[in-house]
């Protein structure tokens, strides 16, 4: 008789209870765990007998198949397929186990597509672009049997200082939470049986550590950590039914999140009401002991993380391996790791794994990359590009005769990509051995380079900048010098890029970071810095190249929010572009020489010096300048250039706001009319900014409400009506309580949070204060007519 827990038809909860009560102690927590691929498969053997001796009771999660390793897509799909088959076939109930990788900008796999790092992305404003790019991270996860995304990041970043900002969308909860939707809403899919689980990350309040250190303490009060760092992961949760979650490593105000009941069980299940599977970043159970010093040993770390709420420790066992243990001795009571292996079954049994657990491998390849996908990765690269300055030098229409093409991100693939794209990870695997994460048999290092497993020119192909524009301007006389490196003090190719430009009708200069989590990188996880200018001579470069009387373009290619003052001072045009992946070279081409009008937008504040942090479009009252009060000596609060900002080579207008005025109860529309008043097609991102002018408790100056990304020809017209539910209005009062209070809001329409021509309109809601809570707020929707 089959059991019942393998019956398709069973309502889940009945099929998780079947089969939970089937299982062992040993078998239960074995669903808790994950294991590397890299110690599963011993020196790029595949042996059966070693996979049942290493999980005997089966196993949750596999650690990273395509991002620890160098396989192909119908390599990686073969060896899923094999992992598989002996869990299924040779464990005692057959569970099948989840391989989980990254893909916070494209799948981080060798020959995966490579998108624009994701505050490029969220310089695009667009999150119908983003469920594409998320659908097309969902086709190559699938083809290789990955069931379990963890990405995207919904950590909203407000101090450029830490090294993970290009890993988020940028310092807005809306726009982070509008793009965050459309990324899980493109991975999952509607039914998780065709999609993959994405993991909103990292849970809660990561971005704002001390210092803007990496793993540094958080220090945030109860409100601003629900308003404005829960706010998109709670958007996720009730929008598109995210799945998963990761903890952050710091801790909040003193209590380590990984070991925080009050964050991941009450905050995060009580009050947004999250349903799925809590998933540890990695070794952050570890560090309970190790950093935190909460725990004293690996037990003890299990037992205070599960109990806090986290279902399942990743890359590895290190602490819920000891969870037997615990039980036996009384320090956990086994109910507890009941509750969490019923989540990670039943979504096992949502992901359809054991009515399918195998994938098609020679087919994995044919969705990898392709041309489509290739188109879409340019488009992407090309919305991203923001317009900072423009004295008239762009676009270059004609095309000079003479162009001096300079800098080290000119030519350079590696410094086209994140920090978590796939060439980045391979270059830990390269530079680390014998010390990675572990299951205590000794066997635990991270790959090691060499033969199938280890890495290699593994990436797609790349478009540089320098072959974007020799392809775009074929009739130009194009001249390319480096200048210097991405960083060190090395003058020696000064000279010769200073004479290439003085010989130049037009220089383009292409400076920025290097993206990694190695040394040598200078931005990216653990790279924070004190210092947001650019790194090395790169700022000397572009001042000298300047200094020659040629016109110069400057295009910063960076993940870092730079200070950018001296190169805005002297560029006749400066462009910002997170590194934009693959098809770089053409997207900046396009832009470059008009082919493509640019319509990215800031995603993030720039300042005009580190002493300024944190700078941000939603300051509070009171942050903002005074003729009285809250400036500094040696500089003025005010941005280089404000959240939002971007230009466009044509003109667009904005008619006066038509508004209906709702009330605490009754959603608010403000209509206007945009005109594309130029001669060329262009896109206008449209956005609406929110103040309450008299409230119980100092609220944001402005806090951006909802956007639009329209397509205007040149000539035409179109309108955009925002509505806007009493619910987006609301926060938390003096109790606590998430309230909207009736009186005066000021909306703002324009074109950036600093636009001088933005239209304001004085709307007053009448009512009762109205109560909601975070799994009920609506989010303000934009139609374009």
């Amino acid at each position: 008789m089959t059991e019942l827990f393998r019956d398709a038809d069973v309502a889940i909860e009945r099929r998780v209870a079947d089969l939970l009560g089937r299982m062992t102690l040993e078998e239960k927590v074995a669903q808790l765990g994950s294991m590397w691929i890299t110690v599963l498969v011993k020196d790029e053997r595949f042996d059966p007998d070693r996979i049942t001796q290493k999980i005997p009771h089966g196993i949750g999660q596999v650690t990273r198949i395509g991002g620890s390793t160098g396989l192909l897509a119908d390599q990686s799909a073969e060896l899923t397929n094999a992992i598989q088959r002996v869990l299924v076939e040779r464990t005692r109930l057959g569970i099948p186990t989840v391989v989980h990788e990254e893909g916070v900008a494209g799948f981080l796999h060798r020959g995966a597509t490579t998108f624009p790092q994701a505050l490029g992305l969220a310089a695009t404003w667009n999150p119908a672009l983003l469920r594409e790019i998320g659908d097309v991270i969902r086709t190559q996860m699938l083809a290789v049997g990955a069931r379990h995304n963890l990405a995207p990041v919904l950590d909203v970043a407000r101090d450029p200082r830490w090294g993970r900002v290009e890993e988020t969308y940028g310092e807005s909860p809306e726009l982070c939470a509008r793009l965050g939707v459309a990324y899980v809403q493109g991975v999952q899919s509607d039914d998780l049986r065709e999609g993959v689980v994405c993991t909103g990350k990292h849970f809660l309040g990561y971005a704002l550590s001390q210092g803007g250190r990496n793993h540094a303490p958080v220090h945030l009060g109860a409100r601003e950590l629900r308003e404005v760092y829960a706010e998109p992961f709670a958007a996720a949760i009730r929008e598109a039914g995210l799945a998963s979650i990761m903890n952050s490593y710091s801790s909040v105000d003193g209590e380590p999140v990984a070991a925080s009941r009050a964050l991941l069980t009450d905050l995060l299940r009580g009050e947004l009401g999250f349903e799925g599977t809590v998933v540890a970043d990695y070794f952050s159970v570890m560090q309970l002991v190790l950093n935190h010093g909460t725990a004293a040993d690996a037990q003890a770390a299990g037992v205070q993380a599960l109990s806090a709420g986290l279902d399942v420790e990743l890359p590895a066992m290190d602490g819920y391996g000891h969870l037997p243990g615990a039980v036996a001795s009384g320090a956990i009571d086994e109910g507890v790791i009941d509750e969490s292996c019923a989540r990670v079954l039943a979504q096992k049994f949502q992901l359809g794994l054991f009515e399918q657990p195998y994938v098609e491998a020679d087919r994995a390849i044919e969705v990898f990359d392709t041309p489509p996908q290739r188109a879409l990765a340019r488009r992407a690269a090309t919305e991203a590009v923001v317009l900072l300055s423009n004295d008239g030098v762009l676009p270059l229409d004609p095309a000079p005769a003479r162009l001096a093409v300079l800098g080290p991100h000119a030519d350079d693939t590696r410094l086209l990509q994140g920090d978590y794209h796939y060439p980045a990870h391979l270059e830990i695997i390269t530079q680390r051995t014998g010390s990675g994460p572990g299951d205590g048999t000794g066997e635990d290092q991270l790959p090691e380079s060499g033969g199938t497993f280890g890495p290699g020119a593994y990436f797609t192909p790349h478009v540089t900048p320098l072959a974007g524009l020799r392809e775009a301007l074929p009739d130009a006389d194009i001249a390319y010098e480096r200048g210097c490196a991405d960083a060190g003090e090395d003058e020696s190719d000064l000279a010769a890029a200073v004479a290439c430009a003085r010989d130049a009708d037009l220089a383009v200069v292409f400076v920025g970071a290097r993206s990694g989590l190695v040394p040598d990188s200078t931005v990216g996880e653990a790279r924070d810095a004190t210092d947001l200018g650019l790194p090395g001579l790169q700022s000397r470069l572009v001042a000298e190249v300047a200094a020659t009387g040629t016109p110069t373009i400057v295009v910063i290619v960076s993940g870092r929010v730079h200070t950018l003052a001296s190169e805005a001072a002297c560029a006749n045009a400066l462009l910002w572009a997170v590194p934009p992946g693959e098809e770089a070279g053409h997207a900046l081409a396009d832009v470059l020489t008009g082919a493509a009008n640019p319509a990215g937008r800031l995603p993030v504040t720039l300042p005009k010096h580190v002493g300024q942090i944190p700078l941000h479009h939603d300051m509070r009252r009171r942050g903002e300048r005074s003729e009285f009060y809250g400036s500094y000596v040696d500089c003025d609060v005010e941005a280089l250039y404000p959240f939002g900002h971007g230009l466009s080579y044509t003109r667009f207008t904005h008619g006066e706001p038509r508004v209906e005025a709702g009330s605490t109860s009754e959603p608010t529309t403000l209509a206007i009319d945009v005109t594309n008043e130029g001669d060329r097609d262009g896109d206008e991102v449209v956005q609406l900014y929110a103040s309450d002018a008299v409230a119980s408790l100092a609220r944001p100056l402005r806090e951006l409400v909802g956007f639009a990304r329209v397509s205007i020809p040149a000539g035409a017209t179109r309108t955009v009506t925002f509505t806007v539910h009493p619910s987006r209005l609301a926060f938390h009062g003096v109790d606590m309580r998430l309230v909207t209070e009736p009186g005066e809001f000021v909306f703002r329409i324009g074109r950036s949070s600093g636009d001088p021509e933005a239209h304001d309109v004085s709307v007053v809601l009448e009512g009762d204060p109205t109560e909601t809570d975070r799994r009920h707020i609506v989010a303000t929707t934009a139609h374009v007519a």
